[in-house]
């Protein structure tokens, strides 16, 4: 396969994900592949304890394989009455393979019982832009909510059916695609990160 050097690989198999950072990331004559488009069969092994350290895990694995920038993020769901749990264990919470329906499902058993006033918890999301050896940008993004009793939305993907947002009375899976990616963590991170794409390509 060729690739020029306007294209920048999204390090993600997840189709959900992939679309919402190509729609935050849209630049003129730049084009975005993620590893379902180049049939990337390699196992990608977080090992990090961070959000940043996964995500650059991810960036360079993919980098020394095709050698042309690349956009990777770590994202999760922090729970204050979990001690921040699931963190960065957030897309495995419930197993190695497992669904966002049984992530979401054990979540909230393990909230059963705690009040809403102690519900609080945050999406945040590392975005990388790792262009050259040892050569990358790094933004990050933050949203504040509340853990839900029930899933309610269904949009999105992930914990979006149960995390909701006070000032839109809404969760974010009820959010359309543009509000979601105005205000979301990842939509913030991505956003930001939008700037070093574009710086980058101009200097070429």
């Amino acid at each position: 396969m060729s690739i020029s050097n306007k294209i920048v690989i999204i390090a993600t198999k997840n189709r959900g994900k992939s679309r919402e950072i190509k729609e935050i990331l849209k630049v003129d004559s730049v084009r975005y592949l993620d590893l379902n488009d180049l049939d990337f069969k390699d196992e990608i092994v977080e090992y990090g304890k961070s959000f940043e350290e996964n995500a650059l895990i991810k960036a360079t694995s993919v980098f020394d394989r095709y050698g042309i920038p690349v956009i990777a993020d770590d994202s999760g769901l922090e729970v204050d009455v979990l001690n921040g749990r699931p963190g960065v264990y957030s897309a495995r919470y419930a197993g190695e393979y497992a669904t966002d329906r049984e992530n979401n499902e054990l979540l909230l058993s393990e909230l059963s019982k705690v009040p809403d006033i102690e519900r609080k918890a945050r999406f945040v999301c590392v975005a990388v832009f790792y262009y050259d050896r040892d050569r990358y940008a790094v933004e990050t993004g933050e949203v504040e909510g509340y853990i839900t009793h029930n899933p309610v939305g269904i949009n999105g993907f992930g914990y979006d059916p149960i995390f909701y947002l006070p000032e839109f009375k809404k969760t974010m899976a009820e959010l359309s695609s543009k509000e979601k990616n105005r205000i979301s963590h990842r939509g913030q991170a991505f956003h930001r990160l939008k700037d070093h794409v574009i710086e980058y390509f101009n200097e070429k």
